[in-house]
């Protein structure tokens, strides 16, 4: 996704609503786990899909 598709479905105003609505990420120190992502893109990819209908 390019960056201006990404900014046209998730303003700067849209992702201060929401971001507070996240829940927070605790890194774990441990081995193994998943690589924490950035949560805005994560919330872009999903925001597309629900816009697009692709499954």
């Amino acid at each position: 996704m390019g960056a201006d598709l990404s900014q046209r479905l998730v303003s700067d105003g849209l992702w201060e609503l929401v971001k507070p609505l996240l829940p927070s990420f605790n890194f774990r120190p441990q081995d193994g786990g998943t690589v924490p992502l950035d949560e805005r893109s994560v919330f872009t990819a999903v925001v597309y899909v629900l816009a697009s209908g692709c499954l």
